[in-house]
């Protein structure tokens, strides 16, 4: 009697198991992740993707202007973004979140920095704020170097040239992707020449180049940072597994860095560095699968494992 009972209650528990992953809809198969092209998002979305697909599910992966990207989850074309950068964003954050359109699924990024940056010996020379730039704008030759096209931080720049705030009216915003941006900033690092740019943290260029951050633009890039998970309206609750298992995710920034760093030092590509990382910090996983099955209701922990 005994034997049977424990039969039938190991029955039922692995029913509810099976449940939970047969709640979600059919089109929960694919997971479609938002992707500016930042060396950052590589990381996060390819870590995402890595246990996506050991849970059983397809990643699709949609390399997108950060504008198109809020669209595209308001239409229901892109399911996730673990990119929305704060304050960075947050006029997106208030068109899309707050109003309900889009839905935030966690804050997966703390103590973040995205603003201006100078190298250190120009910083050294007396560039330490937005005021200070004008003062070099022939040193500079009156160029600020953001990155692509339509990002919320390019925009910002170019209300501050629009307004004149800081001197800046007569300067011009280069755009470019963010590695056209760094190797631009490496040629005129190596030559001594001032160049002013965007910067951020996480990123490994805080390693390859001797940089300072500039103050005075917190009304603009608000001062200390973080980054959200978002979602397409409903998504958690139409694909509660995967919707479960994106909420889970949270980075650190040393993880990033070093991840990025065998990236962009050509030491691996992006998917073998991560898990190269797993490898070496395999406990992390168990905290992201906390709730989660497998797509068809099995083990997690020992699928995902079991890809490294």
């Amino acid at each position: 009697m005994k034997t049977i009972k424990n039969a039938c209650v190991a029955s039922l528990l692995l029913g509810t198991v099976a449940l939970t992953a047969q709640a979600e809809d059919a089109s929960c198969a694919k997971v479609r992740l938002g992707d500016p092209g930042w060396s950052d998002i590589a990381v996060t979305n390819g870590i995402a993707q890595f246990l996506l697909d050991g849970l059983g599910y397809k990643t699709e992966t949609q390399i997108l202007a950060v504008p198109i990207i809020y669209a595209g989850l308001q239409k229901g074309q892109v399911d996730a973004f673990l990119g929305n950068w704060m304050p960075a964003q947050q006029d997106n954050y208030d068109k899309f979140v707050a109003s309900g359109i889009v839905d935030k699924l966690a804050q997966n990024l703390s103590g973040t920095e995205y603003t201006l940056a100078v190298p250190t010996y120009a910083y050294e020379a007396g560039v330490k704020t937005f005021a200070d730039l004008d003062k070099f704008a022939d040193q500079f030759d009156r160029k600020l170097y953001g990155i692509a096209a339509g990002s919320p931080a390019n925009e910002s720049i170019r209300k501050m040239i629009a307004a004149d705030e800081f001197g800046l009216g007569d300067w011009k915003l280069v755009e470019s992707s963010e590695q056209a941006m760094l190797v631009q900033v490496g040629r005129a690092v190596k030559r001594d020449k001032y160049v002013v740019f965007l910067g951020w943290t996480p990123h490994p260029m805080n390693v390859q180049h001797d940089m300072k951050y500039l103050k005075g633009g917190e009304q603009h890039f608000g001062d200390s940072g973080h980054v959200n998970s978002l979602a397409r309206k409903g998504y958690a609750s139409q694909c509660p597994n995967a919707g479960k298992l994106l909420s889970n995710l949270s980075f650190t920034q040393e993880m990033e860095n070093a991840i990025m760093n065998q990236v962009l030092s050509k030491q691996a590509n992006n998917q073998q560095a991560i898990k190269n990382w797993l490898k070496a910090n395999p406990t992390v996983i168990d905290g992201w699968l906390q709730g989660v099955t497998t797509r068809d209701g099995g083990d997690a922990l020992a699928a995902v494992k079991a890809r490294l």
